[in-house]
């Protein structure tokens, strides 16, 4: 109906029903399994030679599997933490690969850990294009998820959506064929193996965090959990909303960092067994830290555009600005307030900060707002460097 050619590669629990979701919206589909299949509406062959000539998108939906024990199902804390398996994957790359070409592109849809698609993947793939794109499904309702998606990602070589022709086309696919019109992400592989495994990894911290409202209820008595969490839950101006998504500091003030040390002592009172909030409070310190470190590749002297905790207001409690100078000064650095000595850095701690500089100083935005310049660095922007 479309014009557009689609082979699919792997017809499992994911790549059955989204191939099948495909033809009810029009696309020629011919799929290959390893494993006998049959469908009234798919073309299934045995030859993957059949299943790759001539196809506008070869979609690759084979299994990233962990070894047997590490589905969760059974306590994997104190396992080795283990990356997926690709071996499957490899295999199917190097066998397809042979027979495209440049006009074609493999649509990888497996899941894989941010980095592998450009060091393990792509190295195989020298006949044709890779796009790397990952769903956001449910199993049980697999086909409706990838026609009603929250978004679209993409990934290429190098995220730039203008010069990605074929990614284009394949955003146009899914604008064809999705029920909701989703916004589309394009990116650079990174960026959405990212996307894909920190969205996932954002509802196990979410579900971990009301489950402990749930043990602190049981515990602590006269509490019911529902009230807490649906409270939190139409909580729209910060919790359940874009706040808090910009990267940049970590958090500060007289409340967040105080009341997160006040929970660890309450898991602790409660003994729950488990302690959340000592992992955020170090991951806090440490991100510090390596900001730290980041800073002082550039010079030695930072000057810091403010010591308060928020824009707007003088007050330090809780400062991140603070507790990044004193990692500066502890990994050897010297906090400048504007004295005699040269200075190396400007670290620009709020968003809005002004500050007047010259060529030869250094602007460290965490921001990434700053108008870009030779001698602006962006924390967190590697893309283009």
């Amino acid at each position: 109906m479309w014009g557009i050619k689609i082979g699919f590669i792997g017809l499992g629990k994911l790549g059955y029903p989204c191939a099948e979701a495909m033809v009810d919206r029009g696309f020629d589909v011919t799929g290959y399994d390893t494993e006998h299949r049959s469908s009234s509406k798919i073309n299934i062959t045995d030859d993957i030679l059949e299943c790759v000539v001539d196809k506008d998108f070869v979609f690759v939906a084979v299994p990233t599997p962990h070894e047997k024990d590490y589905d969760g199902s059974k306590p994997t804390s104190q396992l080795d933490p283990k990356d997926f398996n690709y071996d499957t994957v490899k295999s199917v790359l190097k066998r397809i690969n042979k027979h495209m070409t440049k006009d074609q592109a493999i649509v990888l849809i497996s899941t894989v850990l941010p980095g592998t698609t450009r060091s393990q993947l792509a190295p195989l793939v020298d006949n044709t294009k890779l796009l790397y794109n990952p769903y956001l499904i449910a199993m049980g309702t697999v086909g409706w998820d990838m026609l009603n998606p929250e978004m679209v990602m993409i990934g290429t070589k190098k995220g730039n959506p203008d010069t990605a022709v074929l990614a284009k086309k394949l955003e146009s696919m899914y604008l064809q064929m999705c029920d909701n019109m989703p916004r589309v992400e394009i990116g650079s592989w990174e960026e959405v193996e990212a996307i894909k495994i920190f969205y996932n990894t954002f509802i196990s911290a979410k579900l971990s965090l009301v489950n402990m409202i749930q043990d602190v209820a049981v515990k602590l008595g006269n509490m019911n959990v529902d009230v807490v969490t649906n409270a939190l839950a139409n909580s729209t101006h910060r919790i359940t909303s874009g706040k808090y998504m910009k990267p940049g500091m970590g958090d500060g003030g007289p409340c967040h960092p105080r009341d997160n040390i006040a929970l660890r002592f309450l898991a602790k009172k409660l003994d729950l067994h488990y302690d959340l909030f000592s992992a955020i409070m170090e991951s806090r310190e440490i991100q510090a830290k390596n900001m730290a470190k980041e800073i002082l590749k550039y010079g030695n002297v930072v000057y810091f555009t403010s010591d308060s905790y928020k824009e707007g207001t003088q007050l330090t409690d809780g400062s991140y600005s603070l507790l990044v100078q004193h990692y500066v000064r502890e990994l050897g650095g010297i906090v400048s307030h504007g004295n005699a000595e040269k200075i190396d850095v400007i670290f620009r701690v709020h968003n809005n900060d002004q500050f007047s500089t010259d060529e030869n100083t250094i602007v460290f935005d965490p921001w990434r707002t700053y108008p870009k310049a030779k001698n602006v660095v962006y924390y967190g922007d590697t893309k283009n460097v």
